[in-house]
């Protein structure tokens, strides 16, 4: 089974689409390389539509197999479980730009799987995914309005880079990952360094250009092996009856929006109203009460739409009665948690994060089992969105992907003011607490993620502030909106989330709801959010002008040193019991790398000074001319040596035992004594030559080594210390 193949050139890489060959009994089945990483990507639709549901049902899954690197899972089990959060954030890019294209009164299920079979770890298979998908979809049976292109843009040297590869991105500032349909842009993802507003519209629009071979190529691939659409029962609202509920409500429902600008009176009369409706469409024992009702709800819903969206459009005014541009009352607040390491609140209208730092060691970075190459990470940032931020009841079942993708985009806003590890040896932390909500959490989370950090005294190069941009529009009019609300979130046809510091975006995120933005609404967006931004930035800096000075007293203080990594075991010990020893006697924790440098962390400066005194005993090179107290551990007739460092010792000659001649070191010392002994020489071979007659005499160096007359040959018929082992300073 050879099945069919096409390829696309995009950037400097062909990409090779082949289908007919693998899971042929999917609606749509298609495998994508780029280089050796390769996935296959299937799309399959029931047969039946669901009951009882007024949404779209689709779901898009991407399945690590961690033998696509070659690698066996870890764990008990030695297979892959549930998701990773890097599986789930590809899903989610995946999903955002599909869903859009799918239509809205269908309700058959919808399943997109992405399995990555093969990972080269140079070519990144998140993108892929998208196109793979997309491609999938385009030749299934499925209805669907596609296909779209998707593309990143990076940003090295100054030069945008087409799909780069991981090692390009280490140098890139800036990370723009989108998707296109033929017409225009319908999702951005973004993380950058900072960069300015006129540099990623460029980017957009060399991402669009770029998109439009993939698009070219699934319209062919559609062409030739495409099938049949299927047909699928219509979910739509009965044309009388929407006629009828229209007529009903709409002039009440104007009345509402245009009288309560509070959100919950407003919801209070609309439901009243939704209510009282409802009874007056089931009273009829004939009809189908549970499907009138959803019918009826719906009408009443459009209604609600059609007037919001008509008052904004056409007078100017937003459900709240602010204008286009007025952000929502801002408050800020930090220090306000005891024992914590940082903390930091923020409120936008109705909208209240608590975002709360935590500082560990090295050794508490988060490490990847995943296919990806990153080994680990030093800054992390987690969401949550409890029931009770917006007056509901849920189950808790641990993190949604809606969480973990807005914990994801904070940290992207955040990630490029965090200090490196050489000036900040901490890993970092940030949990936003969203405790009420409506609208913009994500964004809020950025904003009180920095006091929270400034407050811990990390030292981040800037502050950074988050705001969210909505968009209403029809064929002729639209509105930009900033801040958007929950409702204007609901009611509106766009989502674009833009962080970023006085200088420049550090993360944007962009969901539609329409087939595309042009580049000028694009652009207006990206400059009225701008200026929310610097509105928020002041108030920040009003709360905390820059990162503390210090640490919270609970916070642990972290003391780096370097040593030679030949002597790492001399710290550890034999199964680390050295180092075992040395945390539980001073109460710090320590971490050690390969390269030799050693992170000292404790709450106590004093147990952390008696930790690193320790380790530079266990570590410490010899010099001619330091004065040690060491242990006598063998005794020949030419001199004894002596242990002056853990694994280390020297030879004393017995002529430089006493002030005194002596006939045999036995007359002076005996074997385990404690000895106060100069260092006179350290041969280029190791060998430590020693005088305990310079301490006794008061002598310096040079008076020492003038003075000693004893032989220098080698041991065992000769003498001139040597390092325990011969040329080894090891145990």
């Amino acid at each position: 089974m050879s099945g069919k193949q096409f390829i696309v050139r995009v950037g400097e890489r062909d990409l090779i689409f082949k289908t007919g060959h693998l899971a042929e009994q999917a609606g749509g089945a298609v495998t994508l390389r780029e280089g050796d990483t390769m996935l296959l990507a299937t799309a399959t639709m029931s047969k039946k539509p669901r009951q009882g549901i007024d949404f779209f049902p689709l779901s898009v899954d991407l399945e690590e197999r961690l033998y696509a690197a070659g690698r066996i899972p870890g764990g008990w089990f030695r297979r892959e479980g549930r998701p990773p959060t890097s599986a789930i954030l590809v899903a989610r890019l995946t999903d955002r730009p599909l869903r859009p294209l799918f239509p809205k009164d269908m309700r058959n299920e919808v399943q997109v799987i992405i399995t990555p079979l093969s990972h080269d770890q140079q070519h990144q298979h998140d993108v892929l995914a998208v196109n793979a998908a997309s491609a999938a979809l385009h030749i299934s049976d499925i209805p669907w309005d596609g296909p779209i292109g998707a593309v990143r843009i990076g940003l090295v040297d100054g030069n945008f880079v087409i799909n780069p590869t991981y090692e390009q991105m280490k140098s890139s500032d800036l990370d723009l990952r989108m998707a296109s349909t033929a017409d225009a842009i319908i999702m951005v993802e973004c993380a950058a360094l900072e960069v300015d507003e006129e540099t990623v519209i460029e980017a957009l629009k060399l991402g669009y250009e770029t998109a439009q071979p993939f698009i070219e190529l699934q319209n062919q691939m559609r062409a030739q092996i495409g099938k049949e659409k299927n047909t699928y029962e219509s979910k739509k609202v009965d044309a009388l009856l929407r006629e009828s509920v229209s007529k009903r409500v709409e002039e009440q429902i104007a009345g509402i929006i245009s009288q309560y600008y509070d959100r919950d009176e407003r919801n209070i009369e609309l439901e009243d109203l939704r209510e009282q409706v409802s009874l007056e469409y089931t009273d009829n024992e004939e009809t189908e009460l549970t499907e009138t009702l959803s019918q009826v709800d719906t009408v009443f819903d459009d209604v609600v739409k059609e007037k919001v969206r008509h008052r904004i459009l056409h007078e100017g005014i937003r459900p709240d009665g602010r204008d286009y541009t007025t952000i929502r009352p801002l408050s800020a607040e930090v220090d306000l948690i005891p024992r914590v390491h940082g903390s930091g609140l923020f409120q936008r209208g109705q909208t209240q994060v608590l975002s709360l730092v935590t500082l560990g060691t090295p050794r508490d970075a988060q490490e990847f089992d995943g296919l990806e190459p990153e080994p680990d990470k030093r800054y992390m940032h987690h969401y949550n969105f409890p029931p009770y931020s917006t007056g509901e009841t849920w189950f808790l079942r641990g993190p949604k992907r809606r969480e973990i993708g807005h914990g994801m985009l904070a940290e992207n806003a955040l990630r490029a003011v965090i200090p490196d590890k050489e000036s900040f040896p901490y890993t970092m932390r940030v949990v936003s607490e969203v405790l009420s909500s409506n609208g913009s959490t994500s964004m809020a989370s950025v904003c009180g993620s920095t006091l929270a950090l400034m407050d811990a005294g990390v030292p981040i190069s800037a502050p950074v502030a988050g705001i969210a941009m909505g968009l209403v529009t029809d064929s002729e009019n639209y509105a930009v909106l900033t801040d958007i609300q929950g409702m204007e979130d609901h009611l509106g046809d766009m989502d674009f989330k833009v962080a970023g510091t006085v200088e420049g975006i550090t993360a944007l995120q962009m969901d539609i709801k329409i087939k595309g933005i042009p580049y000028d609404v694009l652009t207006r967006a990206l400059h009225q959010a701008r200026d929310a931004r610097l509105q928020i930035l002041d108030v920040i800096k009003a709360t905390i002008a820059e990162p503390r000075p210090d640490l919270k007293p609970y916070a642990p203080r972290m003391t780096v040193m370097n040593i030679d990594p030949d002597k790492i075991r001399n710290v550890i010990g034999k199964g680390g019991e050295t180092i075992r020893a040395i945390q539980q006697d001073t109460g710090a924790r320590i971490d050690i790398e390969e390269d030799g440098t050693i992170f000292i962390a404790s709450a106590d400066g004093e147990g952390a000074a008696r930790a690193q005194a320790q380790i530079e005993a266990l570590t410490e090179t010899p010099e001619a001319g330091r004065i040690y107290t060491g242990k006598v551990t063998r005794i020949e007739d030419y001199g004894v040596f002596v242990e002056i460092l853990p694994g280390i010792d020297g030879m004393v000659h017995v002529s430089q035992l006493e002030t005194y001649r002596i006939d045999h070191p036995r007359d002076v010392v005996s074997i385990g004594d404690e000895i106060m002994v100069m260092v006179t020489d350290v041969g280029s071979d190791g060998k430590i030559r020693l005088s305990r007659q310079a301490v006794l005499a008061g002598w310096t160096l040079e008076e020492a080594q003038s003075r000693d007359s004893g032989s220098r040959g080698s041991r065992r018929g000769g003498s001139g210390g040597s390092r325990r082992g011969g040329s080894s300073n090891r145990r």
